[in-house]
């Protein structure tokens, strides 16, 4: 493959340009409390301290990288041996993503020359920092840790095929070959302990989770409850299965650490289980809210009780509620709330023998929280697969018929817009379960000559055979956008996608899995996962409301830029490297796919279009940007073209993924294909502590509307806040002052408030410190260690100045009401 530069020069450093800085990457709990903290960390000085800190805190790797001096010597031990101990550097984790990209390449012929190897590298390590583009997460959990640092451990099961031999072998060890994939999608099938079967998924589950990648598994092969079992008796049901994955993936979590584990489950709309299924996370928060509400009222309940008998002053009559009033009415209080009646009595039993309190645990509505830990159906995605034929009997007012597993026979037949009404109250009461257009999925897969596609992975952007995977890259597209010129820069966005689809084409290549079923099919065709995050702030900024024909027609554009030239890149591979070994039996579906992504950027008659229940929304080429418009309908002639000469190398290129941490790390402001649902936003962290996320889009957004500076910082101070004490009202540094602050304390304060989104977060006692509290505001430790000590409320201002003050310093979080802003730009 010939490489061109576009961001790099020959001879020249990749960064060339670029301004690093050192910080100190800490994050916070709202309370003010350190969850993670880290010095020296090397970025570019663009990035932002919230891309700063994913990088620091998810992907730098924490042990067993070799530490070097400032002038890039390793650093040894007295012994002489190399000192060993995290990365710091954002370099050095870009160069053990490309540096192995690039090695595996070029091990394998992917590169014309040394040169072009040489091209590619650079090219890469500068799209990195620039945030032009980034893999997905467990690219930067495990790539490069072998090529860069040796670090490796004991084989975990993992098996690939040889290029050179075609043969599957098993791994030898556990990060010699990464497992950079972030999708799987694994069949299940109806058997207990055998391999492929139930228990054998939680097994390869626990493979991918460890090393933080994401499964799907659809599980309507398995038979429903009160089916027959061979043995004699019947079957306990789908769900009961369901609940010991569920309990296995929270165990383990993802990628080794805090992560929560990524899991889809899918399930046939003609399941005899499919109503438990639609049910069952609705029940769970269900007794999440009986959790968090009993255990309070049951807290408050019992005390009350204790409290009545040991207020009360006459000895003899102290236990007795027909005559210590107090305690009739906490017993009746305890009757009032549910709250059972032997409960009570052992209250009373207890204050009998001198307790004067009873701890009972309260939980609360935190997703991490003790209550969800105590529920099922909290580690994993739930969707349903309907058919058109479904879709039709709703409409038609029809029965639906579930179908028994063991016989084909009908289990229960009920109406279909019941069920559907069902789904739509579940999604609607805990976001649960998403639905899967089963008919439109299967009609535009490329490979349906080799079965159907039954499932996805996680969130629900890779969908293919079983037993296959697929590794992601988004591009950032606001970095492709050159403001001043008010035009996104094409062929730089042709260049990225060409090279990251070969990225991904090479990370097949190296890549080990967690089955053999996986790296043989994998081997066999060779999905990718190319696709785009931003697309929001770019329409933000240039002034396109998301909701408009316009804003879909330049989306539509850009995405059919971004899967035409990934094809394109597929075929061009293809033709140096060979198509993938399943596409001789595919070949006509996959032309077929083709031809039908040609003619929607081509705006075909619905004539046209072959194979499709379902005609596709095609690009308007009387709104969408004449220079998008070409390239789209040129991406597409061409990726057609070469196709039909070459093949392609791979079955799959795109998806349009969520990309949450990546998109962080790129300083995106919105995710993926999605809009941006607030301007400030709060992402809690899995492993503890928050962000707070400003939408950078709202600048650019003002100035191409036309607000002028000085109205556009007023509408900016408005929303986030001026991040600082001075000219505040009440609260301020003059106000301050008179109350006891040192200007020690007070130049501290003003550090942490352009992360905050509440000053009473900032001046609380974490922030402080004890010794301040007391020593020099006099406040006594048995005040100030008080659950419910507000330090603002202590000092004397009140519920309205306090408000007034956070409006001020850390802003409104809308835009709604703002100064000089017209209603039509909302």
């Amino acid at each position: 493959m010939k490489i061109d530069r576009r961001f790099t020069k020959a001879g020249q450093d990749p960064y060339a340009g670029i301004k690093w800085t050192s910080r100190t990457s800490e994050i916070r709990n709202p309370d003010g409390t350190v969850v993670f903290k880290l010095d020296n960390v090397r970025v570019p000085s663009s990035w932002s301290s919230v891309a700063t800190d994913v990088l620091a805190q998810k992907y730098f790797r924490r042990a067993g990288v070799p530490q070097v001096d400032a002038q890039g010597k390793p650093v040894l031990d007295e012994a002489g041996e190399p000192v060993l101990g995290g990365e710091t550097d954002a370099r050095q984790v870009f160069h053990r993503l490309a540096g192995c990209w690039t090695y595996w390449g070029e091990k394998h012929g992917y590169f014309d020359s040394e040169e072009d190897a040489q091209s590619y590298y650079d090219e890469m390590c500068r799209m990195l920092a620039d945030q032009r583009a980034a893999p997905n997460s467990p690219q930067w959990f495990n790539t490069g840790l072998h090529f860069a640092y040796g670090i490796d451990g004991p084989p975990q099961g993992h098996y690939y095929v040889d290029p050179e031999t075609g043969r599957l072998k098993k791994s030898r060890s556990a990060y010699e070959r990464p497992q950079p994939h972030a999708c799987f999608i694994q069949r299940v099938g109806d058997d207990l302990v055998g391999d492929g079967g139930i228990m054998d998924l939680w097994t390869r589950e626990a493979r991918l989770f460890k090393y933080g990648s994401g499964t799907g598994s659809n599980f309507s092969n398995l038979r429903g409850e009160g089916e027959p079992l061979s043995g004699g008796g019947r079957s306990s049901g789908l769900m009961s299965f369901l609940k010991i994955g569920d309990r296995a993936a929270g165990a383990i979590k993802s990628g080794g650490t805090t992560r929560r584990a990524a899991k889809m489950v899918c399930l046939d709309i003609d399941h005899p289980d499919i109503e438990q299924f639609v049910d069952w996370k609705v029940i769970e928060e269900q007794k999440v809210a009986a959790l968090v509400s009993g255990s309070q009222l049951l807290e408050r309940g019992l005390n009350g009780v204790i409290k009545a008998c040991t207020d009360w002053p006459e000895e003899a009559t102290r236990y007795d509620p027909a005559k210590n009033t107090r305690l009739r009415a906490a017993m009746q209080n305890c009757r009032t709330h549910l709250i059972p009646m032997n409960y009570a009595m052992r209250a009373v039993s207890l204050a009998k023998q001198g307790f004067t309190g009873i701890e009972i645990p309260t939980y609360s509505s935190d997703w991490d929280s003790e209550s969800y830990v105590t529920v099922s159906g909290q580690n994993s995605n739930n969707s349903v697969r309907l058919t058109n034929e479904f879709m039709q009997a709703v409409q038609d007012g029809r029965n639906w018929k579930l179908i028994r597993r063991t016989d084909g026979g009908v289990a229960k037949e009920l109406p279909a817009s019941e069920l559907w009404d069902k789904i739509s109250y579940s999604a609607w009461a805990c976001a649960d379960p998403g639905v899967q257009l089963d008919t439109t999925i299967n009609e535009w897969h490329t490979c349906s000559n080799d079965g159907r596609i039954n499932a996805s992975n996680p969130c629900s952007e890779y969908m293919f055979l079983d037993d296959t995977a697929c590794n992601l890259a988004s591009l950032n597209l606001v970095r492709f956008f050159d403001q001043k010129a008010g035009a996104f820069q094409i062929e730089d966005y042709k260049h990225a996608i060409r090279l990251w689809t070969i990225t991904l084409e090479i990370s097949v290549l190296m890549a080990q899995f967690p089955s053999k079923e996986i790296a043989k099919l994998s081997y066999e065709y060779r999905t990718l996962g190319l696709g785009y995050a931003n697309i929001g702030s770019l329409l933000m900024r240039m002034g396109l409301p998301y909701d408009s024909e316009k804003g879909r027609a330049l989306a539509g554009g850009l995405t059919a830029i971004l899967t035409g030239e990934s094809y394109k890149t597929s075929a061009e591979m293809a033709g140096e490297l060979g198509p993938f070994s399943g596409f001789r039996r595919n070949r006509e579906p996959m032309l077929r796919v083709m031809r039908n992504h040609r003619r929607a950027a081509w705006n075909a008659p619905e004539s046209e279009y072959e194979g499709l229940s379902v005609r596709p929304m095609p690009i308007d080429p009387t709104l969408c940007p004449e220079p998008v418009l070409e390239a789209a309908r040129q991406a597409w002639d061409d990726a057609l073209a070469l196709g039909e000469e070459h093949g392609y190398r791979n079955a799959q290129a795109t998806v349009l993924a969520p990309t949450g941490t990546i998109g962080l790390v790129m300083d995106c402001d919105t995710t993926g294909v999605e809009p941006d649902f607030a301007l400030v936003k709060f992402k809690k962290l899995a492993g503890g502590g928050y962000f707070r996320i400003i939408n950078g889009a709202v600048p650019t957004a003002l100035t191409t509307l036309g607000y002028s500076k000085v109205e556009s910082e007023d509408i900016q101070r408005y929303v986030t806040g001026s991040a600082t004490l001075k000219d505040a009202p009440h609260i301020n540094r003059i106000t301050l002052r008179t109350k006891g602050f040192t200007p020690e304390i007070l130049e501290k304060i003003e550090k942490q408030l352009p992360s905050a989104f509440d000053i009473s977060f900032v001046l609380n006692r974490w922030t402080l410190g004890d010794t301040f509290l007391e020593e020099t505001l006099g406040i006594a430790p048995h005040v100030f260690e008080e659950p419910s000590f507000d330090l603002l409320r202590h000092l004397g201002y009140d519920k309205d100045q306090i408000r007034e003050a956070n409006d001020v310093i850390c802003g409104t979080m809308t835009i709604e009401g703002a100064p000089h802003l017209k209603d039509e730009h909302l």
